[in-house]
Parts: C-alpha cells; structure tokens; sequence
C-alpha cells in the first residue's frame, strides 16, 4: 500500500484502509516533515517517501504483520523496517502533538468532575523471567493490564496507566489514585468496589445478594450505569481495532507502553473529527 495509489479513494474509505482521518494522516506527514528538518546530519536518504514511512507504521500497528512481511511488501531490508517504525513513533511522540493530553485530571473543574475507568488486557509472549507476575488467573495467559481513565465530558481519554497482569484492578486504581482525586464520581465496574473508601462517591451496578432479587428501582440504576459505563467498552474495542494490542504481543515490553499511548492519542484524534 503506497500514498500515491490512495489518492482517489474518498475520505471515508481511507480511514478504513489507513485507521485514521486524512486530516489527521496529513499533520502526521508535516510532524515527520519538521523532525526530519531538525535533524543535524541528513544521512543517506530512505528508500521510502515521508508518506510511505507513516504508512508502513500504520500498517505495523493496525495489522500487526511481522517486519519481514512489511520488508518483503515495501521492498526494503527488515532491519530498515524496524528503523523506520522507530523513527516514525519516536517523532509522532515527541511532537507532543500525538500524546494524551497534557492537562493534569488533578484539577478541580466543575465540568471536570467525573470520570469513568476500566482496565483491559493485552496478551504477552511468556516471559522467560517472573512469569508469575505477568500471569493473568482471569484470563489463563500472560498479559499486561491498560487501566484506562475516560473523561465523558471531552470525550477523551485523559489517562493511561499500565502494570502486570496478575495485578487486580482495584490495585492499579489505588497505585495512580492521585490523577483522579478531584474527581467528585467514578464510575467502574464492580471489580472497583473498595475504592470509596478513599474518598470517592464511587457508582457501580448493584450486585444481586443471594437468595434475594433485585427491586424495580436496583434493576433502573443498574440499567442507567450500564448505558453510561458502556462507553468506555467501546473505546477498549475501539484501541484494540489496532491489532498489535488485540493479538499476542511479540516485541519486546519496553515500547508497549509508548505505543498503547500513541493509539490512545490517535483514538482521541478520530473521535474529535
């Protein structure tokens, strides 16, 4: 897939085929264009056009196909493939203009006063050390956990906090409950019951006791939780559309973190349009 062949497609079907608005793709270009102009030696030229590197590190991210297939598609060496990836997250990152926003949550905006948080899980090649620690009893694999922070309001996510996937939820909430503490309401799922015990007016579904059915008025709350909760589903579905969170994770965990970040930021990107 090269830039100059998606010319004539029209806007929608380039989101479908590349993942993301052309408007965004474009100022994806022009961030690239500055890091390359900032750069102090130029080195030999690459293969590949500004567009074609951003498009191979989609493609990376999107279909998560391994980097001899790219190498084989886009007729370069693989280890050009994996400079390339590099140099494109790299950029995208630093520009600060493809991060999370970088507005604290520790404020204490009217406006900005409840969030609703979920964690989600992306599986992990078994470690060769410490597989106790990444090993996840809910879902019988190696993984690493996303804790996902939403803000309804915005519409965006305004955080993103990451831990071993044998760590329960709740933990990871009470580890970076300080982002979060102005917040007057919290909406989580019952895996969060606990946390209002740190100051939180915390809503979550009403459980079912036993031997006891739930009133016309628990059935109603729980109802109204769920329509709002389910928003924060869709944003897991919507980051995990980037296969290299949904499928089993090859590379090596250092970079997990900034690329789970890079598509949060991407996500919030497209959900603006």
């Amino acid at each position: 897939m090269r830039y100059q062949k998606l010319n004539h497609f029209s806007d929608s079907e380039f989101k479908r085929l590349v993942g993301v608005p052309r408007q965004v793709f474009t100022e994806m270009v022009e961030v690239l264009a500055k890091a390359e102009s900032l750069k102090k030696k130029s080195g030999r030229p690459h293969t590949l056009a500004l567009e074609d590197q951003l498009l191979l590190t989609l493609n990376y991210l999107r279909n998560y196909n391994t980097q001899l297939e790219l190498a084989a598609h886009y007729h370069i060496a693989e280890s050009n493939v994996n400079r390339t990836i590099k140099k494109v997250e790299d950029a995208l990152m630093k520009s600060r203009r493809f991060t999370l926003p970088k507005r604290s949550i520790t404020t204490a905006d009217e406006h900005f006063n409840w969030v609703i948080i979920d964690a989600t899980e992306c599986s992990i090649e078994r470690p060769k050390k410490n597989q106790s620690k990444f090993y996840s009893g809910k879902k019988k694999k190696h993984t690493l956990k996303a804790q996902v922070i939403y803000h309804p309001k915005s519409k965006q996510i305004i955080g993103l906090d990451l831990s071993s996937g044998s760590q329960h939820d709740i933990k990871l909430a009470r580890k970076t409950i300080a982002k979060f503490k102005h917040c007057e309401y919290v909406i989580t799922d019952l895996g969060y019951h606990g946390l209002e015990e740190r100051g939180f007016k915390l809503l979550t579904p009403i459980k079912k006791k036993k031997n006891y059915a739930l009133s016309d008025i628990e059935k109603k709350y729980n109802k109204i939780i769920g329509e709002i909760r389910i928003v924060i589903e869709h944003i897991n579905r919507q980051l995990k559309t980037f296969r290299i969170l949904s499928e089993r994770y090859r590379n090596r965990r250092k970079r997990f973190g900034l690329r789970i970040n890079l598509i949060a930021a991407l996500a919030n990107r497209i959900n603006l349009q």
